[in-house]
């Protein structure tokens, strides 16, 4: 086999560059039209929904008259929601991928318990909605609550948290695990001191993530019977109310409403002006997510900073 000469190396480099020029031409162009679709697509929102987005859109409840309904009942619905949901699914999310990461055995039914993680991550919601449905409403008898909503979404997003917690937990070197326990750290310790804080920065992530996929979910909502028209709020705890004093938790009780129900439920009207509102609903919860999201990336960022490696 005749050596390449040098006009036939430069030849070869020339074409290499050329396919990585016309690649990066092409992504390049992917990206551009992606992005000019999200933008069309929010500005067109943005346009038809701003007339209606003042204070009396967020302070009011919902109306039969498009001009006078707001989303008070939604957005405060989809914040507590949130919060159960959080509550139930990061700790518990967390604490199951730190078990399966750093202290369960590597066999057969580890295995398996890993598999049928990954598999439920790309789980329908709605098969979500039938099981909480049996099991919340209807075994446990919570009912229709943001408790049952909240506990709904947090099995929805286990799976999200618990593989970004052991993805994150993954990247921790093994100089940290081996550094703590050489000093006289037990497991426990080199976890809670070492590889839980060195990892939050991506279980966070993880745990955006996952939120963000709920509060926009709608079909395992409505599936355990969130209502499509609601005029009360859940009641503040130690008030007093036409049924007595308010307890502490009494709201996880209450009957709800979040906002991509008040979308789909005026978006289905015949009526052209609750398309309207429906347009400046969909904006507050993409604001929502994003404000969401970039609350993530500042925290991220903070505890990247504070770490010392």
């Amino acid at each position: 086999m005749q050596p390449l000469t040098t006009e036939q190396i430069r030849a070869v480099i020339a074409r290499g560059k050329a396919k990585d020029a016309i690649f990066q031409a092409v992504g390049i162009l992917c990206l551009a039209i992606g992005l000019l679709v999200i933008f069309l697509l929010v500005g067109d929102m943005v346009i038809r929904g701003a007339a209606r987005l003042n204070l009396d859109f967020f302070t009011q409840f919902a109306s039969r008259r498009a001009a006078q309904a707001g989303i008070l009942s939604a957005w405060v619905g989809s914040l507590l929601v949130m919060l159960v949901t959080a509550c139930a699914a990061v700790p518990l999310g967390v604490a199951a991928g730190l078990y399966l990461e750093e202290y369960a055995k590597r066999n057969l039914v580890t295995e398996i318990i890993e598999i049928n993680i990954t598999n439920l991550a790309a789980v329908p919601s709605i098969v979500y909605g039938l099981l909480a449905l049996g099991i919340f409403v209807y075994a446990f008898g919570f009912g229709q609550s943001i408790l049952t909503a909240g506990l709904t979404l947090a099995l929805l997003i286990l799976p999200i948290v618990i593989v970004a917690t052991r993805e994150a937990i993954r990247a921790i070197p093994g100089m940290i695990r081996e550094g703590s326990m050489a000093v006289g750290a037990t497991r426990w310790q080199t976890c809670r001191y070492h590889i839980i804080p060195y990892a939050m920065p991506g279980i966070l992530t993880g745990v955006i993530i996952g939120l963000a996929r709920a509060i926009g979910e709608t079909a395992p909502i409505i599936t355990i019977g969130a209502l499509t028209f609601i005029a009360f709020l859940p009641p503040l705890p130690f008030t007093e109310t036409t049924e007595g004093s308010a307890g502490l938790f009494e709201w996880l009780m209450s009957p709800f409403t979040v906002m991509p129900i008040q979308i789909f439920n005026w978006t289905s009207r015949p009526d052209p002006a609750f398309e309207v509102n429906a347009a400046a609903a969909g904006f507050v919860l993409m604001a929502m997510v994003l404000t969401m999201n970039g609350l993530a990336i500042w925290l991220r960022y903070r505890m990247r900073k504070n770490i010392k490696w």
